[in-house]
């Protein structure tokens, strides 16, 4: 599997990523649950594959995907060799602050459910759901914050994960960001992130591209699974997904495949990142 570096900052990561929401038990999201017998297997699934990025958040199922990582983490006696984990920086889920104060009370709750001393990688996490957008960007805020980790060597690489382009690409263009890490905005059904992508690219921002399903819907088919980008979807807004099943079908290809190669075969692209719930999933 291609490995991709990361800027100067000694990171390599492989073209596949693995994401795991889902295995925090998200149902309201993904209309399933995943127990943690299942989010542990899937997990030491992962370590033992050709992967070597597996991408979590502290908000991912009230912190239950950074806790199941951190018992398979402990489990295994650490993380394999030459594996690189992802995570976030997130607002108080329940105050929506995102200041200073709130990005070191986020290290100290990611640090002790992954069992680590420091992290490899730490994104800022949707600066838009933020109370007070202006504690993020400010001087002393929490970007501000973030970048002074990184100068106290508690990050290796810093990055930027959030959905909407119109609030991403300027932060890219004002910030000295390692990577950027976009989800649901660069997929067969929707190109949206292209030019920022094209900015980053130019500029050496390395590319992270996440749920190039769709929420699930290219890989697990429309007739099982009518969500879109994680909401109910009718068989209106289903339309472009019949035609990229029909399209497929007409060239024996699998709707999935075609899904993640569409990702995967773009050079900007350092790594694609898949969210998966079973160890089957993996493989």
């Amino acid at each position: 599997m291609k490995r991709h570096k990361i800027g100067n900052t000694g990171l390599e990561v492989t073209e596949l990523g693995f994401g795991t929401a889902g295995l925090g038990s998200m149902p309201a999201t993904y209309g399933y649950e995943v127990t943690e017998e299942t989010a542990l297997e899937t997990i030491k699934t992962i370590f033992d594959s050709p992967v070597n990025l597996i991408d979590t958040s502290r908000n991912y199922g009230f912190g239950r995907s950074e806790e199941r990582l951190g018992k398979a983490i402990r489990e295994n006696g650490g993380l394999p060799k030459g594996f690189v984990l992802s995570t976030k920086l997130d607002r108080d889920m329940d105050t929506g602050q995102f200041d200073s104060t709130r990005v070191r009370q986020s290290v100290e709750e990611s640090l002790t459910a992954l069992g680590l001393d420091r992290f490899q990688i730490l994104h800022l996490h949707d600066p838009e759901y933020a109370n007070d957008f202006g504690n993020i960007t400010k001087k002393g805020g929490a970007l501000d914050e973030l970048f002074k980790l990184r100068k106290e060597g508690l990050v290796q690489a810093t990055g930027i994960a959030m959905g909407r382009v119109d609030i991403l690409l300027p932060l890219l263009k004002d910030w000295p960001f390692d990577i950027v890490l976009n989800h649901n905005r660069y997929s067969l059904l929707n190109r949206s992130a292209d030019r920022m992508y094209e900015f980053a690219n130019k500029a050496g921002i390395t590319i992270f591209n996440a749920a190039p399903y769709a929420g699930g819907v290219l890989a697990k088919g429309s007739g099982k699974f009518k969500r879109i980008t994680y909401q109910k979807a009718d068989e209106a807004t289903l339309a472009p997904v019949h035609k990229i099943e029909q399209l497929c079908e007409v060239h024996q290809a699998s709707p999935g495949a075609v899904a993640l190669q569409f990702s995967m075969r773009d050079a900007r692209i350092a790594s694609t990142i898949v969210g998966v719930s079973k160890p089957e999933r993996v493989s």
